[in-house]
């Protein structure tokens, strides 16, 4: 499901490059260097965190792509992001302009990574008695992403991906009404923040830390960040339409 969504949101920024006057075929190249980037850190992460039982059991580094941790997902962002930066700056794109034509197409693969977590029991939710909670039987679920067997959980996967896939939806839009440049990106963080920040809510807190006593987890507090730094970037700037 990661891997359709990667399909769905190249495909999709070739769209919204040109309705964001950027070069489909840059946006094209710096979405792959991204993705490069953060796979890589990402499993060198997850083979250096694993090393003894990889070592022991070569056959499991075929499995590491099947690990769904906030710390991956952390260590895989801030990859692709420098990967994504270094590519624009290489090749001096418009940075507020670039960054509108990317923020519809990462909602929608977001929409798609939350779907496939679904599907695998991966960030999981709490337990729940409502009609519609899931029940994972798989012993891999458990084994991969600690999930519980045999428990009513709330499918926290499937309130993510709706919520992103309606961002997609808006900000794709939104994209040929934007005032300024960049107005589409700090949307998406907005409400990307808005939407980790409230379905955090119903996820199992197991390995995603806790401050103030269990009050906000690690991705709140990136949630907290994503809403702070969009406050900046929807600042009115002078001379913004020209970029």
């Amino acid at each position: 499901m990661t891997a359709l969504g990667v399909l769905a949101a190249l495909l999709l920024a070739q769209r919204t490059a040109r309705m964001a006057h950027v070069p489909a075929w840059q946006i094209w190249n710096l979405c792959i260097v991204a993705l490069c980037a953060a796979l890589a850190a990402e499993r060198l992460l997850l083979l250096a965190a694993n090393w003894n039982a990889v070592r022991d059991r070569v056959v499991w580094l075929q499995r590491l792509a099947l690990i769904h941790h906030p710390l991956v997902a952390c260590a895989g962002a801030v990859a692709g992001l420098g990967g994504g930066l270094w590519y624009a700056r290489s090749h001096r794109m418009p940075f507020y302009s670039t960054a509108d034509a990317l923020a519809a197409p990462l909602a929608l693969g977001f929409a798609f990574e939350q779907i496939g977590g679904l599907l695998a029991g991966s960030g999981y939710g709490t337990e729940t008695t409502v009609r519609w909670a899931v029940t994972y039987t798989s012993p891999l679920a458990a084994l991969w992403s600690g999930t519980p067997l045999d428990v009513p959980l709330h499918p926290v996967q499937a309130y993510a991906a709706l919520a992103f896939l309606a961002l997609a939806v808006f900000l794709y839009a939104w994209l040929p009404a934007r005032r300024q440049p960049g107005d589409v990106a700090g949307l998406w963080l907005m409400c990307a923040g808005v939407a980790i920040y409230i379905t955090e809510i119903w996820r199992d807190p197991e390995g995603r830390g806790a401050i103030f006593n269990g009050a906000l987890d690690g991705p709140q507090i990136g949630a907290i960040a994503l809403v702070l730094i969009s406050a900046l970037v929807l600042l009115e700037r002078k001379g913004a339409a020209h970029d």
